[in-house]
């Protein structure tokens, strides 16, 4: 079935309206962030303990962020996940990128 030039998906016709776009951002962010370290914890069977002890949280924080709800994570803690995940922040500026690491 061809599609007409002009028709428009139901995502389409939604995102055209600002204040849906800007809360499908908000929680597509949140279902990306919280996909990331699941697959990450999967891919090296890293408990929710285990990771909360290595980072010096309670393992209520990571179940929260693992679930999506967590809604206020600092990114401090946040990179100190990631990187007892064997991860790496970074920005990128231009072409180039500058990791976020902290001090140890």
């Amino acid at each position: 079935m061809k599609k007409r030039a002009n028709t428009k998906s139901t995502y389409e016709k939604e995102m055209e309206n600002p204040k849906f776009r800007k809360l499908f951002v908000k929680e597509y962010s949140e279902l990306v962030l919280s996909e990331l370290i699941l697959a990450m914890m999967a891919e090296d069977n890293v408990s929710v303990r285990k990771l909360a002890k290595q980072i010096g949280v309670a393992p209520s924080v990571v179940q929260s962020v693992r679930s999506g709800k967590h809604k206020n994570i600092t990114l401090k803690t946040f990179i100190k996940m990631i990187a007892a995940l064997g991860g790496e922040i970074a920005v990128k500026r231009g072409g180039a990128y500058v990791s976020l690491k902290l001090a140890a």
